[in-house]
């Protein structure tokens, strides 16, 4: 017992738990009695269902439709705007400030890249197209900045985006971006490092050559009334004289006709006056296409002609060799195509390649060493090699081999 620590405690006491307390309320409410018409309603459901057939059964692997709650409210999905609906006038101001800074060499890259999202945007259209057209233009304002080789990546981006917006503009804008197309695209991919896309630079250049009409004497003529000007400016002063003064003769000569100023107020009715009025617009609108076209084809042939000396300045490189080779020959062949200036040009150019081209032939360069390429060690060796009917390559040359192989 000495080892009981509880002796001398008083035992414990457990104690009840208490019992719920009863209002007086709910005791008389449930000794009241159920009324009797809710105890017929009762009994007359309970013998319905007694008598009621048996529901069929469903398969195990079917389920009840969800109950359709109408009380739960749609949930709304937050969506935020990522882009904003400019006016019209605010575009055609963005497009007037990028043409602003686009002449900028230093800005052209950021503004180039505006230029570009105004047409992802699609807010190039034919209401804002002469705006539009008026970044192209001063982009192309210096001739020479696009083949920059700080920019030249970022001009190719600009203007093969704006191919995808040439229906917007009028023909003679469209004459103008084929001509910048090819100075900014065609012609910086010839200084590229892949082979393949320079031989599709190279291809498109030899399809603009073929498009070329023929020149004619005109072209000879205007070519050297062009050269004559730019090298006497004076000569170009006196013919604006010219023009100036020659407005004013005929104005004079209209109002010793008409020195009142009447005649325009008389109403003309007479077809003949209608007739001449229709014929002189006609006339004055084939001089425009006339002139136009002439335009158009001129500056094609400088285009071209640009970008056969960059070729040319890419024969160092030996895979491009053959190219270029390929390329000035078809030019050289189409070279009635050209102006006389331009044609002396041609020659001058394929008689380097030829020269380069009969040394590499003989494994001979400027510096003595052997630059000969696999086409060309091919060509010499099938040159003298005979061809069998079982397209097989046998021993002794043959002259067919020579012609085939160029």
């Amino acid at each position: 017992m000495a080892d009981n620590l509880f002796q001398g405690l008083p035992p414990p006491s457990a104690t009840p738990p208490a019992a719920p307390e009863r209002s007086p309320t709910s005791v008389k409410r449930d000794s009241s009695p159920a009324p009797s018409a809710a105890a017929a309603a009762a009994a007359a459901t309970v013998a319905a269902n007694a008598n009621a057939p048996a529901p069929a059964l469903k398969s195990a692997f079917k389920r009840d439709n969800p109950p359709e709650s109408h009380d739960a409210a749609p949930q709304k999905k937050l969506r935020f705007k990522t882009s904003v609906d400019a006016t019209e006038t605010q575009i055609i101001e963005a497009m007037q400030k990028i043409a602003s800074h686009i002449k900028n060499p230093s800005k052209f890259s950021k503004a180039s890249k505006l230029a570009m999202q105004l047409i992802q945007a699609g807010s190039v259209k034919p209401g804002t197209s002469e705006h539009f057209f008026a970044v192209l233009e001063a982009a192309m304002s210096s001739p020479t900045a696009c083949n920059d080789p700080a920019l030249r990546a970022d001009y190719q981006a600009l203007f093969s985006a704006v191919q995808d917006v040439t229906e917007c503009f009028s023909k003679q804008q469209k004459n103008l971006l084929i001509t910048w197309t090819l100075r900014a695209v065609v012609a910086n991919d010839l200084y590229t490092d892949d082979s393949f896309v320079y031989s599709k630079a190279a291809g498109k250049i030899k399809e603009a050559i073929s498009s070329l009409p023929l020149a004619t004497t005109d072209d000879d003529n205007d070519e050297a009334a062009a050269l004559a000007l730019a090298e006497n400016k004076a000569v170009g002063i006196d013919n604006c004289q010219q023009e100036n003064t020659s407005p004013d003769l005929s104005e004079s000569n209209k109002e010793t006709c008409d020195p009142f100023g009447l005649d325009s107020l008389l109403p003309s009715t007479s077809k003949k006056d209608e007739r001449s009025k229709v014929k002189d617009v006609t006339a004055v609108n084939i001089r425009a296409e006339e002139e136009e076209s002439k335009r158009f084809i001129k500056s094609q042939r400088e285009v071209l002609l640009l970008c056969l000396e960059v070729a040319a300045k890419r024969y160092k490189v030996l895979w491009a060799q053959t190219v270029i080779d390929i390329l000035v020959k078809h030019a050289f062949d189409n070279i009635d195509r050209f102006t006389a200036r331009q044609r002396d040009a041609i020659e001058k150019l394929w008689a380097s390649i030829r020269e380069q081209l009969i040394r590499r032939k003989q494994g001979k360069s400027v510096t003595g060493k052997l630059d000969m390429n696999a086409f060309e060690w091919l060509q010499e060796k099938y040159s003298h090699e005979k061809i069998s009917i079982r397209h097989a390559v046998g021993g002794g040359g043959e002259r067919r081999a020579e012609q085939w192989l160029g």
